[in-house]
C-alpha cells in the first residue's frame, strides 16, 4: 500500500495536528512529485472569539516547536504572538520565587488558539490555529467546511460527510480528545485516557509583567499545577488537578488571594477541556493513522510540539514507507513510543516535585540552591533548568530527571540547605 499520483489524503480535524499533517505531506509530496489531493475537514471558525472557535489550551509554544516550524518555512506573525515568556514566578507559602529563562536563545511564546476570550475587549485577536490552517491551504490543501459524521471501512476508509461519501486513500485522524472520534468500531481505535482542566481569561493588571507566568502548586487541595499566563492585555488561567470542581477557577483564585479576580469584569471566558494523559490504543492501521492528541502527546506540556512530531513522523512514513499497518508500525509507532516512554519520566519528575513541596527541609534546600546558582552560566543553573523545562515542556522529561538526580543537583541541594540554614 503506497501513495501515488493523485492519491487522496483526508485529514479529519483542522487544528495544529491536522494542519501540520497537511503541510508535512504536501512538502514531501512536492519533493517526490506525487501530486496528492489533500483535504482537511474542519467545520469550526477559528476566527470566532470564545470556546466555539478555540481548541481550548494554554497556548504556550516551546522553542523546539518554533524551530520545527521554521524548518517548514513557517514564521509566526507578530500579531499571532501574544507574549514572549522570559520568566516564571512560583507562588509558595506567600513567597514569590522567580525562575528566569536559563537560555535566552530558546524562545518561548504564548498564543491564542482561537480569536481570544468570549468577552474580548477590543475585537477578535489573531488565531494561531487559523494561521496554521491558512498556511496549509496556501500550500495546496483543500478545506471542507463540514463535520465528518462517521468513517467506515469499505475496502478502505470512507468518510460520511452530510449526505456525501468520500473515499480516502489515506485517512489522518487529527480530532484531539475534545471531539468524538468518528471511526467505526471496526477500526479498533481507543482514544487516550484524559483528565479535565479548568480555564478562564481575565484582564492583565497594568503592573503584571507581560513576559512572566505565575505558577501555583499548593492550593486548593488536589491542584497539580495552576498558571496565570500573559497574553497581551489578558491573563490565561489554566488549572490541572484531581477531581476539579465545576467552580475550580473561583476556588483557585480565592485560595491564592487573587479575588475579586484582579480587575473587573473578572471572568471573560471559561471552559473545562480534556487533556490526554496517556496513549491511544490501535491508533493506526491499513490506510489510516491518528496524530497529535488523538494518538499520544507529552504529559501536561508542549502538546502542540507533540502534534508537530507525530504529524511529521506519520507523514514521512506514509510517503517513504507506505500506508499499511506494517509500515506505520515500523516507521511511526517507535516515535509515539518514545513520547510515551518520556512521559513516564514526566510522572516521576512531578512526583519528585510533589515531595519537595511536602517537605519543609527539601523546599528550603531547593530555594537555597536556586539563589546560589542565579546569574550563573546556563550549564550551571541545574535547578533553574529543571523547573523551567518542567513548566514549559522545553526539554525532554528524561533529561530533566537525570539532571534532578545528578551529582551536581544533589550537591547544589546540600549547599542550598546549608545556605538557607545560616
Amino acid at each position: 500500500m503506497t501513495l501515488s499520483e493523485g492519491s487522496r489524503v483526508c485529514i479529519v480535524g483542522g487544528g495544529p495536528a491536522g494542519s501540520l499533517s497537511a503541510m508535512h505531506i504536501l512538502d514531501l509530496s512536492a519533493r517526490e512529485r506525487l501530486g496528492l489531493d489533500v483535504r482537511i475537514f474542519e467545520p469550526r471558525d477559528f476566527t470566532t472569539p470564545g470556546p466555539g472557535g478555540c481548541n481550548r489550551c494554554a497556548g504556550v509554544l516551546s522553542s523546539g516547536l518554533l524551530e520545527g516550524l521554521a524548518g517548514l518555512g513557517v514564521e509566526l506573525p507578530d500579531g499571532v504572538v501574544q507574549a514572549t515568556l522570559r520568566s516564571y514566578a512560583l507562588q509558595l507559602d506567600q513567597e514569590l520565587i522567580p525562575i528566569h529563562q536559563p537560555d535566552p536563545a530558546r524562545r518561548i511564546v504564548s498564543v491564542y488558539r482561537g480569536a481570544g476570550p468570549r468577552l474580548v475587549q477590543s475585537g477578535p485577536l489573531e488565531s494561531f490555529d487559523q494561521f496554521l490552517l491558512s498556511e496549509a491551504l496556501r500550500r495546496g490543501a483543500i478545506r471542507i467546511r463540514a463535520r465528518v459524521g462517521r468513517v467506515v471501512w469499505e475496502g478502505g476508509p470512507v468518510l460520511h460527510v452530510g449526505r456525501e461519501q468520500v473515499r480516502a486513500d489515506l485517512l489522518v485522524l487529527a480530532t484531539g480528545v475534545n471531539s468524538r472520534p468518528p471511526l467505526d468500531r471496526s477500526f479498533g481505535y481507543r482514544p487516550p485516557p484524559t483528565a479535565v482542566m479548568a480555564q478562564d481569561e481575565i484582564l492583565r493588571p497594568a503592573d503584571w509583567p507581560q513576559d512572566q507566568v505565575r505558577a501555583f502548586f499548593q492550593k486548593p487541595r488536589g491542584l497539580t499545577f495552576g498558571a496565570l499566563i500573559p497574553k497581551g492585555q489578558y491573563l490565561n488561567v489554566s488549572l490541572l488537578g484531581k477531581r476539579l470542581a465545576t467552580d475550580a477557577v473561583s476556588d483557585f483564585m480565592d485560595a491564592q488571594g487573587l479575588t475579586p479576580w484582579l480587575l473587573p469584569p473578572g471572568s471573560l471566558c471559561g471552559c473545562t477541556p480534556r487533556v490526554a494523559v496517556g496513549s491511544a490504543r490501535g491508533f493506526f492501521g491499513d490506510r489510516w493513522v491518528a496524530v497529535g492528541d488523538a494518538a499520544v502527546t507529552r504529559l501536561y506540556k508542549d502538546g502542540i510540539g507533540s502534534a508537530f512530531a507525530t504529524a511529521r513522523a506519520a507523514m514521512q512514513t506514509a510517503v517513504y514507507r507506505g500506508i499499511s499497518r506494517r509500515a506505520f508500525r515500523r516507521g511511526y509507532a517507535p516515535v509515539c513510543g518514545r513520547v510515551a516512554a518520556d512521559n513516564r519520566y514526566g510522572r516521576m519528575l512531578y512526583r519528585l516535585w510533589s515531595l519537595n513541596l511536602r517537605s519543609p527541609h527539601l523546599l528550603r534546600a531547593w530555594k537555597g540552591a536556586l539563589l546560589a546558582e542565579a546569574g550563573g552560566p546556563p550549564e550551571k543553573q541545574v535547578h533553574t533548568r529543571v523547573l523551567w523545562g518542567m513548566l514549559t515542556g522545553d526539554e525532554p522529561y528524561r533529561r530533566l530527571v537525570f539532571l534532578q538526580l545528578g551529582l551536581a543537583s544533589l550537591m547544589g541541594l546540600w549547599r542550598g540547605y546549608r545556605r538557607a540554614s545560616e
